[in-house]
Parts: structure tokens; sequence; C-alpha cells
């Protein structure tokens, strides 16, 4: 065999072994950046069944369909080089991106929270009547607009986790965060919209266990909407906050996130166990708070010039 060809095959093995290794190597990194950006997957996945109400239920999953190619698209098309440009050209602006998502992410959940008690919000608008077609389309297109706030915020937080790796690697860790967590989030909602019906069709079939799981089904939908709502707003300023501590950390102001972190580790020293866990609901107690503060300003500042352009 020509010597030449002995180390082609030799080179190709190589290759072929540290690919194995990076590919375990881009698999539990996936993971360990998409999971910093749960929080903001919750929020999205509390947030677009929303979008779904009012429609016939024939509508619904073409619906999550459109969504979801829409979210493909804006994660892959369009985030992902750009994230990769940011990587690659301009890192000292993943911090400044981070904070300005965080801070759109606590004023969305501040805005939430005052609705909730009467506040109203600083965007409503009144819609004109428009035939179900059109505010389909309506419906989806601001669902996808939504999406992309939030997928960018996903794919910045997962780009802050291996903006230390090779601009290959970066690429295709962000590809697979964005196509698995898109899968689950819009799985998840397809399942969250159709569950009613899923109880409806186990309440007609025989069988009075099967009945009553498809009963429970139909009434327990609600306080599960009711529950996502809650779990994705405490997301967002829980989110928002964390990101905007370790950007004011990363900037030198590190006052306050010593002061979280420092008790944070007192309260998990001072429980003999589930240490990492009071640990963890601390900061994000405490991250929460500063979301909550830095977010709530905002809006209220909002309406505040709302409500002097309205007189």
């Amino acid at each position: 065999m020509p010597t030449g060809l002995v180390a082609l095959l030799d080179d190709i093995a190589g290759i072929t072994k540290l690919a194995a290794a990076s590919l375990d190597d881009i698999a539990a990194t996936t993971g360990k950046a998409g999971s910093k950006a749960i929080g903001v997957v919750v929020d999205d996945a509390a947030v677009t069944p929303r979008y779904m109400v009012g429609f016939e239920p024939k509508r619904e999953l073409p619906m999550i369909g459109k969504i979801a190619l829409g979210s493909f698209r804006n994660k892959l098309v369009f985030i992902l080089p750009a994230a990769l440009a940011l990587s690659a050209f301009a890192p000292w602006l993943l911090t400044p991106l981070l904070m300005l998502g965080g801070t759109y992410l606590c004023f969305e959940g501040a805005e939430k929270i005052l609705e909730a008690f009467g506040g109203g919000h600083a965007e409503e608008v009144v819609e004109a009547p428009v035939d179900a077609a059109t505010l389909e389309a309506q419906k989806v297109s601001g669902a996808i607009r939504t999406d992309f706030i939030l997928s960018a915020e996903i794919m910045v937080i997962a780009l802050s986790d291996v903006a230390t790796k090779p601009i290959w690697e970066q690429a295709i860790v962000l590809a697979l965060v964005g196509i698995v967590i898109t899968i689950a989030v819009y799985g998840v909602v397809a399942l969250i919209v159709k569950m009613d019906d899923i109880g409806l069709h186990l309440a007609q079939r025989n069988g009075a266990a099967v009945q009553a799981l498809g009963r429970g089904l139909v009434k327990g939908m609600p306080l599960v909407m009711s529950a996502l709502s809650v779990i994705g707003t405490a997301a967002m300023v829980w989110v928002g906050g964390q990101i905007i501590v370790h950007g004011v950390e990363d900037f030198g102001f590190t006052a306050v996130p010593h002061w979280i972190h420092h008790t944070a580790e007192s309260a998990a020293a001072a429980v003999p166990v589930a240490k990492g866990a009071v640990n963890w609901a601390v900061n994000a107690f405490f991250s929460g708070i500063v979301g909550l503060i830095l977010g709530g300003a905002i809006a209220l500042g909002l309406h505040a010039v709302k409500g002097k352009k309205a007189h």
C-alpha cells in the first residue's frame, strides 16, 4: 500500500478518535449550556399557549407548528450566525447584550406582576376586529416575534458558556441547543394546549378510572395554565435578575453580588442537608429581588410616561 495512503488512513483514524471525543465533550457542553437557559425556556413554554386562546381546537396544532418553524428560523438562520460573529469579532459585547436581554426579562416579569394587580400594560393597544384567518396570522406573527427575543436570550446564555471553545464547536453546541430546546418547548406547548381535548377523549372511554382521569385533566387545565403563568413570571424575574447580578460583577461592581453569594453560602452552611438546593434557592430569591426592583422601576417609568402622553 502506498506510504501516502497509509499516512492518510492514520490521519483519518486520528481524526475519527478526536471527533468521537469531541462529540462526548459537545454533548456535555450542550447539556450544561442548555441548562443555564432553563428559566427562559420555562417562560417560553408558559407564554406560548396564551396565543391559542379563542381559536377552534382544530387550528391549535397548525398554529403551534407555524410558531415552531418560526422559532427554528429565528434560532438557526438569524441568531446563530449573529452569535458566532459576536463571539469571533466582538466577544466584549457578550456581557452587555446578556444584561440588555436580562433587563428586558426583568421588565416583562415586573409588567406581568403589575397587570396582576390591575396596573395594565405599558404597551397595551386596542385591536380592531378582524376575520379569523387574519387574527390567526397576527397571533402567529406575534408569537414568533416574542420567541425571537426569548430565543436570542437562550442562545446568548448558551454562547456565554462556550465562548472559549473553538468556533466550530460553538456552532454545533448552539445549533443543538436551538434544536433540542425548540422541540422540547413546542412539544410541551402542544401537549398543554391539547390536554383538555385528551381529557375529553378519555372521559368518553370505557372504565371508571379512565373517565375519572379524563375529567381530572379537563378540570385541572385551568390550574395548570395559572401555575405556568406564575412559574413563567417568576422565571423571567429570577433569570433576568441573575443575569444582571453576574453582569455587574463582571464589570467590577461586586458589593451586591458578593453579598448574595455570601448569604447563600451561609444559609447552605446552616442546614444539615440539601445544601446545594438551599444555596440555589437563596441565590434565586435575591436575584429575583434585584430583577423585580429593576423591572419594576422600568415598568412604572413607562406607565408614568404613558400617563403623561394620555393627558
